[in-house]
């Protein structure tokens, strides 16, 4: 049988439906537990289909209007009065339902609105979610002689302004109405260019140098086809506006002339195309995985991934650390190297506590050297000069120790205060600092500290006062104290402590890097030291400069040319990605292993995929095949959990999930190992030597377990875990950023022009008061969670101090005080009320 629709449209008559309506008006009134509601339904539905059936008779069509009304005089003859008033209110709030439809598809004649407004009716059915709502606000846009597409960028504009704290999903019908848009555009666009399949595509971008010609010499065009039968274009509905709003203009592949070709889930599938290219068995199983979690949103890959992974220039790493020497040629290659990478995109970490300070000697010409904020304001034009094709300007932190002769000055490059001449505004200045530092504040603040310089040391010592930490470093120290050959400066430690307060306090800066911390527990202390951390502040592995040995005049092919040999050195190089705990549930321990199995494996890959803008970071790269695990949506997910900020249960609750991410991921790394090998230096690690798990107290049977397996099958790759700020990820994941807690449940963001809603994820009134704001958190529960995760994170972590204008230097300084006590590696900004801070998007994962 066919029946005819309000429009006039004929249709196969659908008995479920019939169903489906009744079944609607039984469950609204309440019924005797007795009573077989399914058996009543089916006797009706064959009712009436028999009345249809009868009116169908010669070929007679039905109405939808006529069926209804069938019901509603079925329903009346059994006397199931409750359920035919609870029908025909159904049958009037359609109507109005259909009527809302209407007056918005009245504006859009050729664009398929249509389908995207019966979606949100049929998923967003709680009345502020009402479409009438949105055609009032669309109309109160609208003017007469409008285009289709300025009446559609109005629909979308309406939806995202309705978005609010007491409807945070309009953003989701947002976000269906930009696909829907875009969706029109890109189909023109490849009509224009007579694309009609996605390998049609991959050769089109690849032969325009948009898409890497890798991606078609290692898949075969059945196998990219296959590829493509993987796409799940109903997690595009997993987006949010924001999220959409981002993919499209940063990530998702565009002409020269700025015109998008990729849609959000083939930019997903090409990323994973990427990172399964070199997997010699199930390679195919391997791009459904790391699709699946990609689209799923269950994990993002840090922004360079993002951005490059299926790109001609495919730099895929995030953030370096280079150890700048003392002397003219290592400072100008580690310029050199900073400028270099920042032309791909990488974000650096440049250690300056080996270069001598000012009025050290030079060649033995006594106070020669200008010290070290000349060669910090290098760095900073050169930030500002490489700026990444005019998309963002370079990013660069540079460390320095606390004991350093220029710690005075450094302290104040950004603040606003002091000598112009010395100011570096545009890099991220971080701070060093031993134990003994922390506890002379905490036990004698009116004690003394000594700065000297390290060039000095080494010439009256014989060694570098910054190659050592813990008790070897505190007892050289103070040898160097009592040495009167070396000259110090002398300041209180209230005073230094003033000044580091003043500057967090008043610019963000300087992060701090607790050095003895990070030593003690470096898995790898057998083959070198950690002397700072990167720009983003969660990584922490070994380094050592870069030596020049060699210069020699040879001739090659007839040529004249000058072959400089250099020694390596330990050139840090970080590949992340994150979880994304909100939309992951952390309580299976099954999921938890087969999503950190699945993303341990592809950054992995990244290592040998990688194109690295230079020769050092590769070679560090391919020694220890470190990679960073972090974590974004934590506070996403303690709401989900019903769990408060400021609660033992978070304490309780992050150590478990934390230490299962942690098992999941060394389980990972060993059975790799078992496939691929182990990284170089596995033997004699804390890993092989059992060190590692013991310094962590992981003793129960599983751990133990895995440690033996360890020892037997090696790991793959030698850091595991870093926790970095997630900051444009996090969007993209429509979670909350890193482990920081909400700034705001809800607020619009000004962007070039548009509003942009910003809402707590999952935000309800079962989550309202979970969403604590940030500056309202008493700070300590976040110094105490830091203490707890980085007991099962092998680097470090960028956690953010947020204060208010009550904050006394005092209560700033204990939770600095406190986050040494609890063993937390790093501090990453100080953000006060009054204070903006630039966001790292480099490490961004």
């Amino acid at each position: 049988m066919e029946i005819i629709k309000r429009n006039g449209e004929r249709r196969p008559y659908e008995a479920e439906k019939i169903g489906r309506a009744i079944r609607a008006a039984f469950d609204s009134v309440p019924a005797s537990p007795h009573t077989d509601i399914g058996k009543i339904v089916d006797s009706l539905t064959m009712e009436i289909e028999g009345d249809i059936k009868d009116l169908s008779k010669n070929g007679n069509l039905v109405q939808v209007e006529t069926i209804q009304d069938l019901v509603e005089k079925t329903l009346i003859e059994h006397n199931y009065y409750a359920e035919v008033k609870n029908f025909i209110l159904y049958r009037v709030d359609r109507t109005k339902k259909r009527d809302a439809r209407k007056t918005i598809e009245q504006s859009f004649p050729t664009i398929d609105v249509r389908s995207v407004l019966l979606e949100v009716q049929n998923d967003f059915t709680e009345d502020e979610y009402n479409l009438n709502l949105l055609s009032h606000k669309f109309h109160s846009f609208k003017k007469n002689d409008m285009s289709e597409r300025e009446c559609l960028n109005l629909l979308i504009k309406a939806a995202v302004e309705l978005t609010a704290q007491e409807a945070p999903r309009w953003e989701l019908i947002a976000s269906r109405l930009l696909m829907l848009s875009f969706t029109e555009e890109l189909s023109v666009e490849l009509e224009k260019r007579n694309i009609h399949s996605f390998y049609e595509k991959i050769s089109y971008l690849e032969e325009n140098g948009l898409y890497g010609d890798y991606i078609r010499k290692h898949y075969t065009k059945e196998e990219l086809e296959t590829a493509f039968s993987y796409i799940d274009t109903e997690r595009n509905k997993l987006l949010t506006y924001s999220s959409l709003d981002m993919l499209l203009r940063r990530y998702v592949i565009r002409t020269r002339g700025h015109i998008p070709l990729e849609t959000p889930q083939e930019m997903f599938l090409g990323i994973a195309l990427h990172l399964a290219m070199l997997e010699k068995e199930k390679r195919m199983y391997w791009v459904k995985q790391f699709y699946d979690m990609l689209s799923k949103l269950q994990v993002t890959m840090a922004t360079p991934t993002i951005s490059n992974a299926r790109k001609p220039y495919h730099q895929l790493s995030s953030c370096f650390i280079d150890t700048v020497p003392d002397s003219l040629d290592g400072i100008y290659r580690s310029i050199d190297n900073f400028a270099k990478i920042s032309k791909f995109g990488g974000g650096m970490g440049l250690y300056f506590g080996k270069v001598r300070a000012v009025g050290s000697p030079i060649r033995g010409f006594q106070g020669a050297a200008g010290g070290i904020i000349r060669w910090i304001k290098l760095a900073n034009d050169t930030a500002v000069a490489v700026d990444q094709l005019g998309v963002r300007q370079g990013s660069v932190a540079v460390y320095l120790d606390i004991w350093h002769k220029d710690v005075p000055e450094f302290l104040q490059l950004r603040t606003n205060n002091g000598d112009d001449r010395m100011k570096a505004h545009d890099v991220f200045p971080a701070i060093c600092y031993p134990d003994l530092f922390w506890k002379t504040v905490r036990d004698d603040i009116n004690a003394s500290w000594y700065l000297m310089c390290p060039h000095e040391i080494l010439s009256v010592k014989g060694y570098s006062l910054e190659d050592y930490f813990g008790d070897e470093w505190e007892k050289r120290y103070k040898d160097c104290v009592q040495d009167s050959r070396i000259s110090k400066r002398e300041i209180p430690i209230k005073e230094l402590v003033r000044l580091i307060l003043k500057s967090a306090v008043e610019t963000g800066t300087p992060f701090a890097f607790y050095r003895d911390a990070a030593n003690k527990t470096n898995p790898n202390g057998h083959k070198g030291m950690i002397y700072c951390s990167n720009l983003c502040t969660e990584i922490a592995q070994n380094m050592s400069p870069i030596q020049s040995q060699s210069q020699e005049i040879k001739t090659v092919d007839g040529e004249t040319v000058v072959v400089t040999t250099t020694k390596p050195g330990d050139f840090v190089v970080c590949n992340l990605a994150s979880l994304v705990l909100g939309n992951i549930e952390v309580t299976d321990r099954k999921e938890l292993q087969r999503i950190v199995y699945s993303v341990v494996r592809a950054l992995d890959n990244v290592i040998d995929l990688n194109y690295y803008p230079v020769p050092y970071a590769k070679i560090t790269n391919g020694q220890y095949r470190a990679i960073g695990l972090g974590t974004s949506g934590y506070h996403h997910m303690l709401a989900k959990q019903n769990i408060a900020w400021e609660s033992e249960e978070h304490l309780r609750f992050v150590d478990k999930v934390f230490e299962d991410i942690n098992f999941a991921a060394i389980e990972a790394s060993m059975q790799i190992a078992k496939e691929k090998g182990s990284y170089l230096y596995f033997e004699g690690s804390d890993w092989q030597t059992g060190a590692y798990f013991t310094k962590r107290n992981y003793t129960s049977e599983r751990w133990q377990a895995l440690q033996k397996e360890v020892q037997t099958s090696g790991m793959r790759n030698g850091y595991l875990l870093a926790i970095a700020p997630t900051s444009s990820t996090s969007i993209i994941a429509g979670t909350t950023a890193g482990t920081d807690p909400v700034m705001k449940r809800y607020f619009l963001e000004e962007k070039k022009g548009a509003l942009m809603p910003r809402v707590a994820p999952a935000l309800s009134m079962k989550t309202f008061w979970l969403y604590k704001n940030a500056r309202l958190i008493d700070q300590e529960w976040s110094m105490r969670a830091a203490g707890v995760r980085q007991r099962h994170v092998d680097q470090a972590q960028s956690v953010n101090l947020y204060i208010t204008t009550d904050y006394t230097f005092k209560k700033v300084l204990g939770l600095y005080l406190k986050a040494w006590e609890e063993g937390v590696k790093s501090i990453y900004y100080v953000r006060s009320q009054s204070l903006e801070v630039e966001e790292c998007e480099t490490c961004s994962s």
